[in-house]
């Protein structure tokens, strides 16, 4: 299977590394992206060699969010497709969320918006010290709707709402204390630290741990369509509302929106 915005490796050890290769566009979510990590899921889900997922960005940047482009797009789109697409990046997260191989993000870089619902729906993160990240949405007057679900599930709602209002950007070590990522080390010391995540794996029965992940989604409460349905009206409804409108133009224009003056 060939890919355009990803790379997918898999070592003799049954190591499977998928990495985000968008690097001259700080790896943001385009629809070909979505379309292809899920895919990849669905590929990385059924192959019985897979025992390990590490999810990773390649260059400075871990995920920016989304593609400015296919910002663009839903600013000209009617709520059908704005729903439409929001689904399928729904569909992507939960089919990583759900993946029955550990996945473990080895978080390279910075990451806003769109890259926080990525290491959210990791089962441990590592992160490099000196990366920022933020819930940047608001800014645009937009919301972390439907990436919403799962950094709630992660950090819980009294760490989110700390920053999932706010836009504020936040050091890994914060990071940390949020519940985002499992620890935060230096950039030479990043590999050794996902190393020390996967290794156990390999000595455990595949099927065992698959189902430990099932059991610990199900008792955890997991995420349900509702859930699911109610974060995608909620960012389409955002998508339409003046504020929206205001913020991404005032984003295109390089110039502060009206809420700034």
């Amino acid at each position: 299977m060939s890919w355009e915005t990803i790379k997918l490796e898999l070592d003799a050890r049954g190591v499977a590394t998928l990495t985000l290769h968008r690097p001259d566009k700080h790896n943001s979510m385009s629809a070909l992206m979505i379309e292809e990590l899920t895919r990849a899921a669905a590929q990385l889900d059924s192959d019985d060699a897979v025992r390990v997922v590490v999810l990773t960005g390649e260059g400075a940047s871990f995920c920016a969010g989304g593609d400015l482009g296919w910002m663009q797009e839903q600013m000209k789109a009617d709520s059908a497709t704005r729903a439409a697409q929001a689904g399928q990046l729904a569909g992507m997260l939960g089919a990583l969320n759900s993946l029955s191989k550990p996945l473990i993000g080895r978080i390279q870089g910075q990451a806003f918006g769109g890259g926080i619902g990525l290491i959210s729906v990791c089962d441990v993160a590592i992160g490099v010290e000196g990366a920022k990240f933020g819930l940047t949405e608001t800014r645009l007057g937009l919301i972390p709707a439907t990436i919403g679900p799962y950094v709630l599930a992660r950090m819980g709602e009294a760490m989110a709402r700390r920053v999932f209002m706010s836009a504020r950007l936040f050091g890994a070590e914060e990071a940390v204390t949020l519940g985002l990522l499992a620890k935060a080390v230096a950039p030479d010391a990043l590999d050794a630290a996902v190393e020390g995540e996967v290794k156990p794996y390999l000595s455990c029965a595949p099927g065992a741990v698959a189902s430990a992940k099932a059991l610990a989604l199900q008792l955890g409460g997991g995420i349900g369509a509702d859930d699911v349905a109610q974060s995608i009206k909620a960012l389409v409804a955002r998508w339409e509302s003046p504020e929206a409108a205001e913020g991404i133009s005032a984003f295109f224009d390089k110039r502060k929106p009206d809420w700034l003056r």
